[in-house]
């Protein structure tokens, strides 16, 4: 198999996928001693002013239409259940802070964390419990989900806003943070500590 035979192939898998694909998954399919990274760096080149782009979310890749015709394609649904600010906070507070206990949060936000925050943004599958700190009472840690980064379009949770970004946006009125661990826009490329593989719960 040529290298364009490569190409169409990875194409075609990336195309038919109900969901991203990791660039190990696709070199599977290829045969033995194939580039994959070039293959996918070629194709991302390729779709790059068309009406669909080839992006890296989560660490895989995809096919999403170009920012600039995505009002051709988007529905106006009833929002039948809308985040509330607590939620909003709490996601915030896990992005950048975790692995977090409940304690974490409700010492971040100041207050009493209610049950059903977690539950929903786990039914988004935005957040996960990601194992037990090793402290008394073994307190079970949460940190997001590779769906939270495909949602929100992020490559890594070094993608997200800085703290300049976000105190602009008037995200952080309410949030001591102080003990958030949040990146100054001066040190943007600073790299954050990849998340923890998370032990058995």
């Amino acid at each position: 198999m040529d290298v364009r035979e490569q190409s169409r192939t990875v194409e075609a898998l990336l195309f038919a996928s109900d969901r991203p694909l990791s660039a190990l998954a696709l070199d599977d399919c290829l045969p033995e001693g194939s580039d994959i990274d070039r293959l996918l760096a070629d194709l991302q080149q390729h779709y790059l002013d068309r009406g669909v782009n080839l992006v890296e979310v989560a660490g895989k890749w995809m096919f999403q239409t170009a920012p600039d015709l995505a009002f051709l394609l988007r529905k106006e649904v009833e929002q039948t259940r809308r985040l509330s600010r607590a939620a909003v906070e709490t996601l915030a507070v896990i992005s950048y802070h975790q692995p977090v206990t409940r304690a974490d949060i409700e010492a971040v936000r100041g207050v009493s964390l209610s049950r059903g925050i977690l539950d929903t943004l786990m039914a988004a599958d935005w957040v996960r419990p990601m194992g037990r700190r090793r402290t008394a009472g073994r307190p079970v840690t949460y940190g997001t989900t590779d769906h939270f980064l495909v949602h929100f379009g992020l490559n890594s949770i070094k993608d997200l806003p800085g703290l300049g970004e976000l105190k602009a946006a008037g995200f952080l009125e309410n949030v001591n943070i102080s003990r958030l661990n949040l990146l100054d826009d001066d040190k943007s490329g600073t790299e954050q500590p990849e998340l923890p593989i998370p032990p058995d719960i």
